[in-house]
């Protein structure tokens, strides 16, 4: 406790070391804790699942066609249910938005169509009433809800399981309530609240068409005890085998199953992003603690005559060791706390430079739970010791006579604390270019991808969602009234200068379908490639901004009893009929291999991400293939809210009992498809400047500090006869000389980071010449004059008073 109060007294004494100190320090843990904060979120909660480490995620694919992780079919599921012995059970769910009306307005809220043993395998319990049970599966209708469902649109009801809401027009009794679900599973925009029974009737498919393979379900199954994840896989061939012997014709019999678990599954597409971030961010600490150490190394050894004194009345060097690090430690300590708020005003911001991206309830992140703050203390402990252990060491080293000489010469320092702190500096500078050269390949890489013609006018765009029950709606013709009444009441609206219909938007998803020549031999439906399908209503391409390039538009003629019709775009048409005018053409399209006649082109579509290059795509007329699955965009210069209400208004015109989901702007969207991009491009600039700032600070302070202890040495020099240039030339070329060797190892280091982000760059090499060498310039430019300053200081030294203080 004595060195404790006695550590205390020194620091006060010392504000402006412990200000700097603790500051330094606090850039450094501040941003520790808020990256760690979202990798706790993300990564290391977990998920609420029993042992969800066992329970795998089922996925298709087919790489020669470029189908990657897409859904299971009902037939495939059934088969592999029925057939597999790896797994103690199989289950399935779609994601459905419904309708929910009868508690005033009408909304549209998320969730799922289930097998009934879902939750049981996932490890989920209801806290109120029961599970689906067996028998519920396919006809009763039956509904689980999420205690937020419960709390806030029943207000809470003590009795209610057992009571009725309204889905999409069919009355459900509440069977259970369940716990929140996890928004990294289950989708945080929109957030999860219902799930019902019926899970194979996909609403617009015959259950002909259904049962041919169309691909929709999110299939899980739970690991049997004893049995591996390997074993799983290696029996997996055996049943796409028999799959494919089974139902040769159907569209997924050449598909291969592959799977991942749960833990790894929510956190595949962020992992390398975070990584590549926590791994920056530790390059920002590891600088901060080279600071304070080097400052820590000037300070204890400047108290030489105070070791000197307590080791002559019999102090041992364990315990000036000890008083030593007690400083160090409290200086972390302080500097954690200080992180610790940082952290807590910085973690809520996180999110919103990803514009939404990650997968947090709310879009926050919870800053300061318990485990980030035992990590915040942790850290600053393993700082403190780490930072001080060596400088105490040093410190405690003491020349008895020499350091109780009054007035003994300046000096700086052993020739180890010497290398030490030019090993200091040139750590400082190879991070610190490391950190710099990722940030500008990233930087980079943003520019070129947010400067990509996404094929649409994004500005001024507006839309919302809607699904019609298939009670009120249950076919196309019914569904096209909806589509043709709808557009009618929205062009009647002021405000709106166009406006309509179609069955996705881009960026968002949307579906991929079978196409093939229909003039040439046609494939089987198993090996037809497949690209993004689009049902538009009139005014689509006007209302998006989308040039058509040849041919025509669709008109009032192309209705369902007319021929079937379709455009396609411009790189479709390159690489299905190159050097080929295709218009006029005949395209067979979806699993049924309707023949479409090609009317068009138009202008190429981002549809699926703004990295990915546009491919073939193609769009069919709302008259003559839709769903009940429907997207209102609206182009007007209003606001989000003010256009949500009139297309509200115009929308209860034609049927009150629907709503609009998910009303936004297509500048959100595409602000959020290109989230991850932008996270890694601020964090990362953050961090670096942040390293460049401190790597200037600990240049200029190690330099100067040298000059301060070198005065008398330059005092005898300029008496002999050097010149100012000269003292200025020595000074800098040894400030310099750790930072050139710093810069070497900092620009190998870069090479090897820049295939580490390899996968998330865009149009950049990681290797690009022009971009590391203008990161070492501005470095070099920036240690230059952190050189300089304290160089030219030493010029201005009087050699009579220098000479006289020795």
């Amino acid at each position: 406790m004595n060195d404790l109060k006695f550590a205390l007294r020194q620091l006060r004494k010392s504000p402006a070391f412990t200000a700097i100190a603790v500051i330094t320090l606090a850039l450094g843990i501040g941003l520790n804790t808020t990256i760690f904060s979202l990798i706790n979120d993300l990564f290391l909660r977990g998920l609420p699942f029993k042992e969800p480490s066992r329970v795998l995620h089922l996925y298709g694919g087919d790489k020669s066609r470029d189908l990657v992780d897409i859904g299971i079919s009902a037939p495939r599921y059934q088969h592999y249910r029925d057939g597999q012995t790896t797994f103690d059970r199989l289950a399935a769910e779609t994601f459905f938005a419904f309708t929910l009306t009868g508690l005033g307005d009408p909304i549209q809220i998320f969730g799922g169509r289930l097998t009934s043993n879902y939750f049981e395998v996932l490890g989920v319990h209801p806290i109120l009433g029961r599970n689906f049970l067996t028998q519920e599966e396919e006809g009763a209708d039956v509904a689980l809800v999420t205690k937020n469902f419960w709390q806030k649109r029943l207000g809470g009801d003590p009795n209610v399981i057992g009571r009725s809401i309204t889905l999409d027009g069919t009355a459900h009794t509440i069977v259970g309530v369940l716990p929140n679900m996890p928004a990294t599973w289950f989708g945080a925009n929109p957030i999860a609240e219902v799930w019902t029974t019926k899970p194979f009737q996909l609403p617009g498919f015959s259950y002909e068409r259904m049962m041919r393979g169309t691909s929709f379900l999110r299939v899980i199954g739970r690991v049997k005890s004893g049995i591996t994840v390997e074993q799983v896989l290696a029996a997996l061939p055996s049943l796409d085998q028999s799959y494919r012997t089974e139902y040769p014709n159907n569209i997924d019999s050449g598909l291969t199953t592959t799977l991942r678990t749960l833990p790894h599954d929510v956190t595949q597409n962020f992992r390398a992003g975070f990584a590549t971030l926590f791994a920056a961010v530790s390059f920002v600490l590891l600088i901060a603690c080279s600071n304070v150490a080097n400052l820590l190394l000037v300070r204890f050894s400047g108290r030489r005559r105070e070791i000197a004194l307590r080791m002559a009345v019999g102090a041992s060097r364990s315990s000036i060791v000890r008083l030593f690090v007690w400083e160090s430690l409290l200086v972390s300590l302080f500097a954690g706390a200080l992180g610790a708020f940082m952290a807590w005003r910085l973690v809520p911001l996180v999110p919103k430079m990803a514009s939404n991206f990650l997968p947090l309830e709310g879009n926050t992140a919870s800053s300061l739970s318990l485990a980030v703050l035992g990590f915040t203390i942790a850290l600053s402990v393993l700082t403190g010791l780490l930072m001080g252990m060596y400088p105490a060491l040093q410190g405690s080293h003491a020349d008895l006579i020499g350091g109780l000489k009054e007035g003994g010469r300046g000096t700086s320092g052993s020739v180890h604390q010497q290398r030490f702190r030019k090993i200091l500096v040139g750590a400082q500078v190879a991070l610190s270019v490391t950190l710099l050269a990722g940030a500008a390949l990233l930087i980079t890489s943003f520019i070129r991808l947010s400067q990509q013609n996404i094929g649409f006018r994004s500005q001024n765009l507006w839309t919302g969602a809607i699904t019609l029950p298939a009670a009120q709606y249950p076919d196309a013709p019914a569904r096209q009234r909806f589509v043709a009444q709808t557009l009618d009441a929205l062009r009647d609206v002021p405000g709106i200068v166009s406006a309509t219909i179609s069955g996705d938007i881009p960026l968002a998803g949307g579906n991929r379908t079978l196409y093939a020549r229909g003039d040439r031999d046609v494939p089987p439906v198993e090996k037809r490639p497949s690209g993004p399908s689009h049902d538009i209503a009139p005014a689509y391409f006007r209302t998006w901004g989308i040039p058509l390039l040849a041919g025509r538009e669709f008109n009032e003629h192309d209705l369902a009893d007319s021929q079937n019709v379709c455009l396609i775009s411009e790189a479709g048409a390159k690489k299905i009929y190159p050097n080929e005018n295709p218009i006029g053409k005949t395209l067979l399209v979806t699993s049924l291999g309707v023949p479409c006649e090609i009317v068009g082109i138009v202008g190429d579509v981002r549809t699926i991400r703004v990295n990915e290059v546009p491919g073939m795509e193609f769009y069919r007329p709302w008259a003559q293939e839709n769903f009940p699955f429907i997207n209102i965009t609206v182009r007007s210069n209003l606001r989000v809210e003010a256009v949500t209400k009139l297309v509200q208004s115009a929308l209860a015109k034609v049927n009150p009992g629907l709503a609009i989901a998910v009303p936004q702007t297509m500048d959100a969207v595409v602000a959020q498809a290109l989230g991850q991009a932008r996270l890694m491009m601020w964090l990362l600039g953050i961090f670096a400047g942040v390293a460049l700032l401190l790597a200037s600070i600990g240049i200029y302070g190690a330099v100067a500090y040298s000059v301060a202890q070198r005065t008398g040495e330059i005092g005898v020099r300029m008496a002999l006869g050097a010149q100012t240039a000269d003292v200025l030339r020595l000074v800098v070329r040894q400030g310099m000389a750790p930072v050139l060797l710093g810069l070497t190892v900092g620009m190998v280091a870069a090479l090897a980071l820049g295939r580490l982000l390899t996968t998330q760059l865009y149009q950049v090499s990681p290797h690009n010449p022009a971009l590391l060498a203008t990161t070492a310039l501005i470095l070099g430019a920036v240690a230059l004059l952190a050189c300089f300053l304290p160089a030219r200081r030493a010029t201005f030294v009087n050699p009579i008073e220098a000479l006289r203080a020795e």
